[in-house]
Formats: C-alpha cells, sequence, structure tokens
C-alpha cells in the first residue's frame, strides 16, 4: 500500500483525506501545514505533521497540494512552485463515487471528490480541484490548478484556463472558454467566452471587476508543467 501527505489542513484537505479514506487504497500518512499552531494536533483523527516543506525529508510518500478557496485560489499554484516536487511525487485522489470515463485523462496532483462525473475524452490538467457533484461533459479541458466548486456543470467543449476558479452551481455553455485565473461566481450562468483575470457573476453572468492581486500575479507567472496542450 502506498503512502500519501495530504499539504495543507483546511476545508479541502479534510474532504480530500475522507475521499482516501473512503477508497482505502492508500495509507493517510498526515497532512502538512505551515499554521504551526496545527502541528502534532489531529484534525478528523488525522495527525498533522507539521509544515509543508517536510514533504522533502519523507520522500517514500506520495503527495497532494489540497490549499486555496475563493479568496484566495492562486495559493495551490504558488505552494506548487515553491515546493518544486517532480510530477511522479504527486498522487491523484479520486472518490470511489466519482465516475471518470476510460477515454477521460486525470493529472498529477489532481483530487476528484465524491459523485462528481466526467463523461466522454475530458482532459484534466495537474493540481486541479473538482469538488462534490460537479459534472464535466464531453471534450472538457480543464487546466492546471483550476477550480471547480461543488455542483458546478459544464456543457460541452469547454475550456478552463490555468487557474480558473468556477463557483459552486455555475452552469457554463458548450464551447465557452473562462480565461486563466478568473473567477466565476456561485450560481453564475456562463453564456460566453471570459477574458483571463477577471471575476464574473450574475445569470447571464457579466464582468464584476479584475481579479484580486494573487489571481493577476499568476497570469505573468508560469504554473510548473505548464498549461495542457
Amino acid at each position: 500500500m502506498s503512502a500519501l501527505l495530504i499539504i495543507g489542513a483546511g476545508g479541502f484537505a479534510r474532504e480530500t483525506a475522507q475521499a482516501v479514506r473512503d477508497a482505502g487504497d492508500v495509507e493517510l500518512l498526515g497532512h502538512l501545514d505551515d499554521n504551526a499552531a496545527l502541528h502534532g494536533t489531529e484534525v478528523d483523527g488525522v495527525p498533522v505533521l507539521g509544515g509543508c516543506d517536510l514533504v522533502h525529508d519523507l520522500p517514500e510518500a506520495r503527495a497532494v497540494i489540497c490549499v486555496g478557496n475563493p479568496g484566495d485560489y492562486a495559493a495551490r499554484a504558488r505552494l506548487v512552485r515553491r515546493l518544486g516536487l517532480p510530477a511522479d511525487r504527486y498522487a491523484t485522489v479520486i472518490h470511489p463515487t466519482a465516475a471518470v470515463s476510460a477515454t477521460s485523462q486525470v493529472g498529477p496532483g489532481s483530487v476528484l471528490l465524491a459523485h462528481c462525473v466526467l463523461t466522454a475524452a475530458v482532459r484534466l490538467g495537474a493540481h486541479v480541484a473538482v469538488m462534490p457533484q460537479v459534472v464535466l461533459t464531453h471534450d472538457d479541458v480543464v487546466e492546471d490548478c483550476a477550480t471547480l466548486a461543488s455542483g458546478a456543470r459544464l456543457g460541452g467543449g469547454v475550456r478552463l484556463e490555468r487557474g480558473a476558479y468556477v463557483g459552486s452551481g455555475a452552469l457554463v455553455r458548450e464551447g465557452t472558454t473562462v480565461g486563466a485565473w478568473s473567477l466565476i461566481g456561485m450560481g453564475s450562468t456562463v453564456l460566453g467566452d471570459v477574458p483571463p483575470g477577471e471575476v464574473w457573476a450574475g445569470s447571464p453572468a457579466r464582468r464584476l471587476r479584475a481579479a484580486d492581486a494573487p489571481a493577476l500575479d499568476e497570469l505573468v507567472t508560469r504554473t510548473v508543467g505548464g498549461p495542457l496542450t
């Protein structure tokens, strides 16, 4: 049985830990988190072993990075660069209730939580977060470090560029592109292309403002692995 470290100890990390336990085929060693107050404690019964850089001292274990939230959805990409791990150190976590077609591809470090669906020829890059009940339909392409919050739905042939964030319950029309590091608000309906580095919301979705500084900074910083081709 292989060993796994979950980098992060917040909500997404806890959900990933539960997915690992539900799958039952990996030994979960614990969480790594830079919050020193958590070191030596347990989160939902899983120990917090130390800071994120401890991953370098445990080379026998694979890792998955589970950080980020709508306020800073670029955190995962920054941590990937900081740790500088090779791609083969990263695990892919797929909840046993997820439906992933044989024609779909999932990159290293990505997490698919309960009851998500990848229907046909879906391509996910590295370090993609797919929350519960997400549906990705035929020929969707999701680039590195993108996030799909619970209940998001993409029509066929949608492209989420690097680091894009699609909020809970949002709908994205078929053939649409959501630009790199843009954020789609929860419950929104996206009917046309969204440029990079913007926040859109509403039904139909409209531009609200530029994305926050952490996301805009990523527009000029290459994510490890680069965009999916």
